[in-house]
């Protein structure tokens, strides 16, 4: 299968990001996941195979398995179920939904279970993370005690910034922060639960929330292998980094070249491209128990 990085639909387009296409349906918008990957806030030149398929997917199961948590955005997730002017783009099977127009809570809410990443960046300068203090000779990918709710703005270009929970609040208010945090931390302990038993630590993740009047609910994409750290359980070592089923494979592939995260973007080489595009597919099929390709 070749990888779909664009998509040229007569419709109106709403956005484009780093991966999903929205495009204006009137009363909700068409959200497509392309196979487009981004490493270190750059869109990479090549597409990986089958990963817009695996985000959509992994998306609508979880989706599913949180709804009695809280409330989410899709309205049409099957692709014989879209309206008639749409079915004519069979490109858009399996990779693409219709939601509801919501607007959004600009915060990302990241939970972390273990410490990695800028997580663990910030643990070694400060024995903190977001402020929140964490015990000493803690080590890399180590368990946390208990899960911590660290938020992050939402920055249109370039990283977004970890802020701890006060100025979560100065920005969206103690009632909506709280909500969503607690969400966060509810949804994350049903689901790392749920994706142990079946081989997989989710180290960390982030949710995105929106308001539809007062009521809030969960948005964009939730607990996939590119909102998520997605680690092998029996291959679990913390004083490290793990192996992993994520997009960490493209990270390090990328420093492993020394690019120096500035344009030219370099290629992934046709192994990079065909592993990458396994560990997601093998993701997908570890959570859900289903082949995704037959």
């Amino acid at each position: 299968m070749e990888a779909i990085t664009e998509f040229n639909l007569p419709l109106k387009k709403f956005k484009s990001g780093k991966v999903r296409e929205m495009y204006d349906l009137g009363d909700s918008f068409l959200m497509v996941a392309t196979d487009r990957i981004s490493a270190f806030d750059h869109v990479l030149p090549n597409g990986i195979p089958y990963k817009g398929i695996v985000l959509n997917k992994v998306s609508l199961f979880w989706f599913d398995f949180v709804k009695d948590i809280i409330d989410n955005h899709i309205l049409i997730s099957n692709f014989e179920d879209f309206p008639e002017n749409l079915k004519d783009f069979k490109e858009l099977k399996d990779r693409s939904v219709i939601v509801k127009k919501v607007e959004p809570i600009k915060i990302e809410c990241v939970v972390r279970g273990y410490l990695s990443g800028s997580g663990w960046r910030e643990y070694k300068e400060k024995g903190e993370v977001c402020g929140i203090k964490l015990p000493q000779g803690l080590v890399e990918s180590s368990k946390l005690p208990e899960p911590i709710f660290t938020p992050s703005t939402k920055e249109e270009k370039g990283h977004d910034i970890n802020i701890a929970f006060e100025k979560m609040v100065d920005l969206v208010g103690e009632e909506t922060a709280s909500f969503i945090k607690e969400k966060s931390l509810e949804i994350y302990k049903k689901a790392t639960g749920y994706a142990l038993s079946k081989g997989i630590i989710i180290a960390d993740t982030k949710f995105e929330f929106g308001k539809i009047g007062d009521k809030i609910i969960l948005i964009d994409e939730v607990l996939t292998p590119d909102s998520s750290r997605f680690w092998p359980a029996d291959l679990y070592k913390p004083g490290g980094p793990q192996p992993s089923f994520d997009k960490q494979y493209v990270r390090d592939y990328l420093t492993s070249i020394n690019w120096n995260k500035e344009p030219p973007v370099p290629k992934l080489p046709e192994e990079i491209i065909k592993e990458t595009s396994k560990k997601y597919v093998e993701a997908y099929e570890k959570l859900t128990g289903k082949k995704l390709i037959d």
